[in-house]
C-alpha cells in the first residue's frame, strides 16, 4: 500500500518538530508500523501494509507539532494504533484512576481489563513480560485507592532474591539492601503522586517498604499491598504472603515467569499460584502478552525474538 500526505502551506518549524532531530520521529513510526517514509519538503510518501495508519499518525502529530514532540507521546500513540480495534470496543468502559497523571488509562485492552480487576477484586495477579505496565498500573491502582480513602496505606513488598548480584555485598540492613530493587515502584509513586507528596506519605508511614522476609506473622488491614517480582517467591513464601491480607485490604501480585532468579531446584510460587488459585472466587488473573508491551517499539520484537529462539532451543534439545 502507498499513501501520500501533503501539508499545504506548512510551517517549517512544525515540519521540523514533526520529523524530530535527524528524522527520529519518522524512524519511530517506520520501526513500529514496518513502513517506509520518504519526505520531500512538505510531502511525505508512505509505503507498507500499514501505510494508512502511518499517514493518519503523521497528520495527528502535525497538529500537535506547534512545539517539539515528546518521544514518550509518540511511542504511546504507536502502541495505541496497534491496539485500536480492541480499544474501540472498550471505549465506553475505560476505567478512571485518581492520580496526578490526569487521563491515565490503559493503552491496550488487557491493561484496561487489569485496571478494572484491580478496582473490583481483592487479589489480582498481573503476569507477563517486561514493559507491559503490570507494576506501574498496580501502583496507579494503589494511589487511586488511597486517594479515594478505600485504604489507609500502601505496602510495597519484594522477595530478597538476587538477579546475578549478591545482596550481602550491599551496605545496610535487609530493608536497605532491597531498597534499590524497589526503584521501579518508587519511580511510579513519584510520577503518580508527585515527589513531595510521595515523600510526605513515606514520612507519615502511609507508604511502607516491607521485604517479603519480614511479612511472616503480620496481618495487614486496610492496606493496598503490591508484591513485585513475584516469580522469585517460593510456593511457601507465596502462600505466606497471600495469607497476610486482612480486612479492607487489596493485593496485587506482579511477575514475569520468564525471568526467574531462583535456584534451579526451586519452584516458583507465582507459577504454582496460577495453577492452585485459578478457580478461586475473588481472585483475578491478567496474562499479559508481548503485544501489550508499552515501551520502545523494538522491545516487543526483542521479546518475540527471544521467545522464538528459546522455543527452537527446546525443540532441538528434545530432538
Amino acid at each position: 500500500m502507498s499513501e501520500t500526505v501533503t501539508f499545504a502551506d506548512a510551517e517549517n518549524s512544525r515540519l521540523a518538530n514533526l520529523c524530530g532531530v535527524l528524522d527520529e520521529n519518522l524512524r519511530q513510526i517506520e520501526t513500529a508500523l514496518n513502513v517506509s517514509i520518504a519526505r520531500r519538503g512538505e510531502v511525505f510518501q508512505v509505503e507498507g501494509d500499514k501505510a494508512g495508519d502511518a499517514a493518519r499518525l503523521l497528520k495527528d502529530f502535525y497538529q500537535r507539532a506547534r512545539k517539539p514532540l515528546d518521544i514518550d507521546d509518540i511511542q504511546l500513540a504507536l502502541v495505541e494504533v496497534a491496539h485500536k480495534p480492541q480499544l474501540a470496543q472498550d471505549e465506553d468502559n475505560i476505567p478512571v484512576l485518581m492520580t496526578r497523571r490526569a487521563g491515565l488509562h490503559g493503552r491496550t485492552a488487557r491493561q484496561n481489563a487489569y485496571i478494572r480487576q484491580i478496582q473490583e477484586y481483592d487479589i489480582t495477579f498481573g503476569v507477563g513480560p517486561a514493559g507491559t505496565g503490570k507494576t506501574y498500573l498496580a501502583v496507579a491502582g494503589a494511589v487511586d485507592a488511597l486517594e479515594r480513602d478505600l485504604v489507609k496505606r500502601i505496602v510495597l513488598v519484594r522477595p530478597a532474591v538476587e538477579a546475578g548480584e549478591r545482596l550481602g555485598f550491599l551496605p545496610g540492613d535487609l530493608v536497605q539492601k532491597v531498597d534499590p530493587y524497589l526503584r521501579p515502584l518508587y519511580d511510579a509513586l513519584w510520577d503518580l503522586m508527585g515527589f513531595d507528596k510521595a515523600n510526605r506519605a513515606f514520612e507519615r508511614q502511609m507508604i511502607e517498604v516491607a521485604p517479603l522476609a519480614f511479612m511472616r506473622g503480620r496481618t495487614l488491614n486496610h492496606a493496598f499491598i503490591i508484591l513485585d517480582e513475584a516469580q522469585n517467591t517460593t510456593p511457601e513464601q507465596m502462600k505466606m504472603f497471600l495469607t497476610r491480607i486482612g480486612f479492607g485490604s487489596r493485593a496485587v501480585v506482579t511477575g514475569d515467569v520468564t525471568q526467574i532468579d531462583l535456584a534451579r531446584h526451586q519452584k516458583s510460587g507465582l507459577i504454582e499460584a496460577r495453577q492452585v488459585l485459578k478457580d478461586v472466587r475473588g481472585i483475578a488473573f491478567t496474562e499479559f502478552q508481548n503485544d501489550d508491551v508499552v515501551r520502545h517499539p523494538l522491545v516487543a520484537r526483542i521479546i518475540d525474538a527471544y521467545d522464538s529462539y528459546q522455543a527452537d532451543a527446546r525443540g532441538d534439545s528434545k530432538a
